[in-house]
């Protein structure tokens, strides 16, 4: 929902992925940012009504993105379609990061950071393992954003770290960096931020995109 800037590429980026995408406004001259190779569904109308949403394919859809300009119809259009039409896979922007928070505890994934692009969005929208966010001068050490499995959750960090080898260098929890602790547990809503040997990376994303091990 929603084809502004951020919403045309997302779109576009999903199709280029090999995804059938539906994009929906309420204004149709917004569709002119679209390539005019985009082979997507355009469907013009208000992303939280039930019959927009209906032409749109939503009974049949994987992940939906609100991502318009305005964060009440973002989360309005986020809650229908949680929970009317039962997509699990939500995302929706949220500029106010105090409502942002509070979404995030309603299990709504939000993207309220000063700085987003439609990369953050796909993240939650489909978990992509591991994501180079910076190395070191020698290029052997770098530090990466790992989709952590639903089941670490609960966990104590220091667990991701005995199992994959790497070390937590910070989760972002609701919008904010937070140093690790001795006691610190993996959050629902928590983003990991590893430091690891480049040539590690594929195994640490097998570890930790997967349920961890239980111990017989």
């Amino acid at each position: 929902m929603g084809c502004g800037r951020v919403g045309a590429t997302l779109a576009q980026s999903l199709e280029a992925r090999g995804h059938s995408v539906a994009v929906i406004d309420q204004n149709p001259d917004a569709f002119r940012r679209l390539d005019a190779d985009f082979q997507g569904n355009k469907v013009t109308g208000l992303g939280f009504d039930r019959d927009t949403l209906r032409t749109a394919g939503i009974e049949d859809t994987y992940a939906f993105a609100a991502v318009s300009d305005g964060d009440n119809s973002n989360i309005l259009a986020a809650r229908v379609v949680r929970e009317t039409f039962g997509v699990e896979n939500v995302v929706a922007r949220i500029y106010d990061p105090h409502r942002a928070e509070i979404y995030q505890r309603l299990g709504i994934p939000t993207v309220a950071t000063v700085r987003w692009t439609s990369d953050q969005v796909l993240r939650r929208m489909l978990p992509m393992g591991t994501t180079d966010e910076y190395r070191d001068a020698s290029g052997q050490i770098q530090l990466a954003q790992v989709d952590v499995h639903a089941g670490w959750v609960g966990r104590p960090l220091r667990a991701l770290e005995e199992a994959s080898g790497a070390r937590v260098a910070y989760v972002t929890r609701y919008g904010d960096g937070v140093l690790p602790t001795a006691g610190s547990v993996l959050q629902e809503s928590d983003t990991v931020h590893l430091l690891l040997r480049v040539d590690d990376a594929p195994a640490v994303e097998r570890v930790l995109t997967s349920p961890p091990k239980v111990e017989s």
